[in-house]
């Protein structure tokens, strides 16, 4: 979030601006993130915070919800979002999946 890479690539090429959560925010995913999250910790308390933060984001005009980082969808299901979320970690692995089923893959 702190970095341009999604940003800039979605601006640039596809004219779809970003919202990104206010620092403080940032602060505390990252914290959950690190500190719960890739030690295997999944509370509800954390899971409530990053449901807050995306109703703020909704607030705010966002249509949709990156998850840049592998754990938070294990955290925040889809059915629980009040957007729809993008799980990078499925969108790599649905990818993955469909370029090795297909002609391009290599043999």
């Amino acid at each position: 979030m702190e970095q341009d890479f999604y940003r800039g690539r979605l601006e640039q090429q596809f004219a779809i601006e970003t919202i990104v959560p206010e620092a403080d925010d940032r602060a505390r995913i990252n914290q959950v993130i690190f500190d719960e999250l890739c030690q295997g910790t999944f509370t509800d308390a954390s899971r409530h915070y990053y449901l807050q933060v995306i109703e703020q984001l909704a607030a705010q005009g966002a249509q949709g919800v990156i998850f840049g980082c592998t754990e938070i969808g294990l955290l925040v299901p889809q059915t629980q979002s009040a957007l729809p979320v993008f799980d990078t970690t499925a969108i790599h692995a649905a990818d993955a999946v469909s370029f090795m089923l297909s002609s391009s893959a290599p043999e």
